[in-house]
Order: C-alpha cells, then structure tokens, then sequence
C-alpha cells in the first residue's frame, strides 16, 4: 500500500501525528519509552501515558509497560507519511526558497500536516524524487520504503579511521551550525586522528582542517566507513 493510500484508510488530528511520528523515529535508534517520547514532544510522561492509551484504543500503537511503544501497521503507515511530507518540504524549502538547512525543521513540522500528499507527490517531482533531505536522512518513498543510508557512528571510531558523512541525527540549528561550521555536512570526509577520553572530544580533520569535536556534538554525526 502506497503512502497516499494510507491516507484513504486513515484520518488523524496532527496531535496523533506527532505522537506516531516521534515513536516511529525513536524506535529508528532503540525504544520509544514513555520518558523518550516525552523528552521528544516537550510533554509529561504523565500526558503522554495517557496518549498512548488512546492510541492503543485507536489501533496505531501497541504499548507494554516498562518496554515502551511500538506501531502497528497503520500507525506506522501514518509515521512514515508525515515523515516523508516533513523532508520533502525541508527539501524544498532548502532548495527552492533559500532557507538555510539549519532553519527549516520547525516550519516543516507545521507544513507536514498542512499539505495535502498531493502537493506533497508534486514536490517530490519538482525536486526530482530525491532519496535524501539536506541533513541527509533518508525520505521515504511513496510506497513507504525508506532508502538505505550509512550510519555507522562517529562517536564509535578508532583513531585512524574516516567516514563519509551520510546524516547529522539533529534538528537542532546550533547544532547543525556548530557541524557546519567545522565543514563536517553530508558528502564531507570526516578523520578521526584522537579521542580524548578525559573530556570525551573527538579530534579529527575535515578537508585537511584539524577541529575539536565535543562529544555532544560528535554523536550526532553518521556515515559509511572508509578505512
């Protein structure tokens, strides 16, 4: 089933949304717990229990105690839509209008549930089907597939070896400014030369440039690794 057949079959208020939405993108990395979504939304996890239950009624979410959410297929479905409309906008908005790729998250999250998956299919033409957004994650296909992307961790290397930057796992600007402002994007070469376990900062070269990577900000780079 297709993402715009999904649509069909499923009507949600943009609350909902971002519910599935943050479950599906936290379970990408591990366990949706109550806390994790709560951190996520910005909400108590006293509301977002309550949340859960009547996504658990609705039939979008399985949640067990103590073990965190899971969707159900049309939960899932209805993730994945958003998801996508979400990076195809930030695409666009990049691309087209000349934000800068550190500023787009929050207007995208208002558009993602604005824009019919019409417009959304229109984009994807006009911006000649791409497979990822700016930061590099990957955007779903209109059949709900997600395209493969590197991501193997920073933070985990040895010194010695270098990935090719895929994503930066943030939204958040500072951060992407701090990243790009060390020449680490998505395409850059990225060296590990040191990891100073005393204060956790990673040291490393891009484009023959040494820098000094908190590891705050080290954790959020992903890539393929070369050597």
């Amino acid at each position: 089933m297709s993402v715009s057949q999904g649509q069909k079959a499923l009507d949600v208020s943009n609350a909902v949304g971002d519910y599935l939405k943050a479950i599906w993108l936290l379970r990408r990395e591990g366990r949706a717990t109550t806390n994790a979504i709560a951190a996520r939304l910005g909400f108590t996890p006293a509301s977002v229990s309550g949340m859960l239950a009547r996504l658990s009624e609705m039939g979008l979410v399985e949640h067990v105690r103590y073990r965190g959410a899971t969707l159900t297929k049309a939960g899932e479905r209805e993730a994945i839509r958003l998801v996508r409309r979400h990076r195809l906008v930030e695409t666009f908005m990049i691309e087209e209008l000349g934000y800068g790729w550190d500023e787009v998250h929050e207007e995208a999250e208002m558009l993602e549930h604005a824009v019919s998956d019409r417009f959304a299919e229109r984009l994807a033409v006009l911006l000649n089907h791409p497979t990822h957004d700016p930061h590099g994650d990957p955007i779903p296909s209109a059949k709900g597939e997600i395209p493969r992307t590197p991501d193997e961790h920073l933070s985990r290397l040895t010194p010695g070896t270098s990935i090719r930057v895929s994503r930066l796992r943030s939204q958040d600007a500072q951060v992407l400014t701090q990243l790009a402002a060390a020449g680490i994007v998505p395409g850059a070469v990225v060296k590990v030369e040191e990891h100073d376990r005393v204060s956790g900062a990673w040291h490393v070269v891009v484009e023959r440039e040494s820098h000094v990577l908190p590891a705050e900000l080290a954790q959020y780079v992903r890539g393929e690794l070369l050597s």
